[in-house]
């Protein structure tokens, strides 16, 4: 690490940072002489209304309408602005795991993958900006979604079937992380935003991130971005957790053109991650080192876009991408099993309004990849897959009704070097309504008919995978997996409270799922026997309940007064009996948040309840309540504006456990734990 880059620019953030909580008096005067920061989302337009949730304004880039939250019928949560602040992590899944319906899996701090609804890997599509991140995060537990959420503008989770928009792939849900790589309107002149963190307690470690736009105001918008961090192995109430160190470096450039009649731009970006598997730690005391990773991952992007070009209403939208991505397993210092993907994405969408009220889009979707696996961990063939989507959607509203209503058809084709191929044709439609009671009150249903076909590692697997400590089988003759889903929602919203509870119902039909065999397989290597596992096809049924409500206690002169409550749980089940591997277990959770005009803090509870609805082979997991805190101070100067932050975690220092991970009763959470850093807005 470069000791200039990583140790004069924080001395002199601390540096000016205390100067500023010295001197909030003079701050505080030159802000009301200026503008504020383009990049402090403190003054967005959402920031401080009591009257409106934080996010419902913000416009959703996963639609292809371009809707704000408040005009879907589909389940969707927004993280942005101060909220996404202080729940940024080092992984995705954690950064998002405080939405309701939203979980993580874990295999260390290297990798968090999103559960939506207790779906994860192949069902839960993870996004750059639209499109795939084209990592190989859904074959196996232990590998990482190539995305920073340090660099994230916000982020956009799509809850239930999604695979209208996105493909089979996306049959759980959606996360949609945008960026802001290639900026879409014109910039003009200079911002940005850069943080300095630094981890105690229970973790050791920093995180440093800058982000910085420029333009001339007249169409040529540049961008430049980047994060690293650097997490030693954390401790645990128990005692260290060998292994678990995070070492990341990303960054990103831009540019555009814009103006009234749309944009066109190119974006490079380069991820690189080098993380411990807590799960073989090794022996260092012998001189043994544990298994770890290496993540590459170059992408490059062209994006653009035309406004109105047949009439007021319509657009034109296509985004290309090709991905170049490396992963390389060590065992020590000795190289065991490398991964490779090349891929090339592209997606181009076309948007209508017409005179009687309808609102439609159709997109046509396609990719082409190759994953391959080199080393004794390859147990699965080099793989060709080449993919086609078209959809189409449509939405109008008569009064206080919305309806909207979609369907697509993809191809799938998968040919290996061991002569096996497949060809799978998913279908998929859905039919949602949005009723406006009154002006508190809302209610929608949405109806869903979602396939997916089969990935790779589940159609070819042949292999043992020490990542899960077990040989998988996997199965050329699955068939489509299908999805028939009901979802009912209510959202009600006035002076003092918003709320939104939702409750769903999903049949799978021919559900693929991975079962012990009973058999074992000797690995010579370790001198012990794996157990045989295979994919499977059964009926499966999920349902489940969630809700969130945010109460305004207060808005007087001590400031803002908020209190959240959220709960959610889920069942799944096989329709011919036992339950399914690796459910989420239910939460219920509240925060406590004021704010005033430079202060802000909070404190939060989560109950993680015991779950012991297991499947056959797999045990219960403990229970436990994570209490969080957040204070930050905010300074406007002028044209830029300065926070000082503290984040405390786990402060009771529980014993945590995730049922999600393969891991559970080698892993555990960190323990009590703080971060502290500043953030400059510019």
């Amino acid at each position: 690490m470069n000791p200039t880059f990583s140790s004069s620019p924080r001395r002199k953030a601390l540096t000016l940072a205390l100067a500023a909580l010295l001197a909030p008096a003079a701050a505080q005067a030159a802000a009301e002489q200026a503008d504020t920061p383009p990049g402090d989302s403190r003054h967005t337009s959402t920031a401080h209304d009591r009257h409106a949730k934080d996010l419902d304004a913000v416009i959703v880039t996963a639609s292809p309408l371009r809707d704000s939250a408040t005009e879907l019928s589909r389940p969707v949560e927004v993280l942005s602005g101060e909220r996404l602040d202080e729940a940024r992590a080092a992984s995705l899944g954690e950064t998002i795991s405080g939405l309701p319906g939203v979980q993580s899996s874990n295999f260390g701090p290297g990798v968090g993958r999103p559960i939506i609804r207790g779906m994860d890997g192949p069902r839960v599509a993870v996004l750059n900006d639209g499109l795939s991140s084209q990592d190989v995060s859904t074959v196996s537990q232990d590998h990482s979604p190539a995305v920073e959420s340090f660099l994230a503008d916000q982020i956009e989770v799509l809850k239930g079937p999604s695979t209208l928009l996105y493909g089979s792939g996306a049959i759980g849900g959606v996360v949609n992380v945008v960026d802001g790589r290639i900026a879409e309107t014109p910039v003009d002149g200079f911002s940005g935003r850069a943080e300095v963190r630094f981890d105690g307690g229970d973790r050791d470690g920093n995180t440093d991130m800058f982000r910085v736009d420029a333009g001339n105001g007249s169409g040529l918008s540049m961008h430049a971005d980047g994060v690293y961090r650097n997490q030693k192995d954390y401790d645990t109430p128990l005692g260290r957790q060998d292994n678990s160190f995070v070492d990341t470096k990303s960054g990103s450039v831009g540019t555009s053109l814009s103006g009234d009649w749309g944009f066109v731009g190119v974006s490079a970006s380069r991820f690189r991650d080098d993380y411990g598997n807590p799960g073989e730690p090794g022996d260092l005391a012998e001189g043994e080192r544990g298994v770890w990773l290496r993540m590459k991952q170059d992408r490059y992007e062209l994006k653009g876009g035309l406004n109105d070009p047949w009439g007021e209403g319509s657009g034109l939208r296509y985004s290309i991408g090709h991905t170049q991505y490396d992963h390389t397993e060590f065992e020590g210092d000795e190289v065991g099993t490398m991964f490779s993907k090349r891929a090339n994405e592209g997606r181009v969408e076309a948007a209508f309004a017409a005179d009687s009220g309808w609102k439609t889009a159709i997109g046509l979707q396609g990719s082409d990849s190759t994953f391959e696996a080199i080393g004794e961990e390859a147990f699965v063939p080099k793989t060709d897959n080449k993919s086609l989507g078209l959809f189409a959607v449509a939405r109008n509203s008569w009064g206080p009704f919305q309806a909207d209503l979609g369907a697509r058809i993809d191809q799938v084709k998968y040919e290996t070097d061991s002569g096996l191929s497949r060809d799978f044709h998913p279908g998929s439609a859905s039919l949602s309504g949005a009723w406006r009671l009154n002006p508190n009150w809302r209610l929608t249903l949405n109806l869903d008919h979602a396939e997916r076909a089969p990935a790779e590692e589940e159609l070819f697997a042949d292999g043992p995978h020490i990542a899960t400590l077990a040989y998988e089988i996997g199965n050329p003759d699955l068939k489509k997996e299908a999805a028939n889903q009901a979802e009912l929602g209510l959202q009600y919203q006035n002076e003092w409270m918003d709320a939104k509870v939702a409750a769903y119902y999903n049949r799978y039909n021919d559900f693929i799922y991975l079962a012990d065999t009973g058999g074992s397989w000797y690995f010579d290597e370790e001198d012990e026997e794996l157990p045989i596992r295979q994919w499977n096809q059964g009926d499966a049924k999920f349902h489940g309940f969630e809700g969130e409500a945010t109460f305004h206690l207060a808005n007087n002169d001590t400031g803002t007064w908020d209190l959240r409550v959220f709960g959610d749980t889920v069942r799944a089940r096989l329709v011919d009996g036992g339950n399914l591997p690796r459910i989420a277990p239910s939460r219920v959770g509240t925060q406590l948040r004021w704010e005033n005009a430079v202060w802000r803090a909070s404190l939060g509870a989560t109950r993680v309840n015991k779950q012991d609805k297991v499947a056959e082979g797999e045990t219960p997991t403990d229970g436990y309540t994570l209490v969080d805190a957040h204070l930050a101070y905010h300074v406007d100067a002028g044209r830029s504006a300065w926070e000082v932050f503290l984040d405390g975690n786990n402060l009771t220092d529980q014993e945590a456990r995730v049922h999600t991970s393969f891991l559970k009763d080698d892993v555990m959470l960190p323990g009590r734990n703080a971060s502290f850093g500043v953030r400059l807005f510019f």
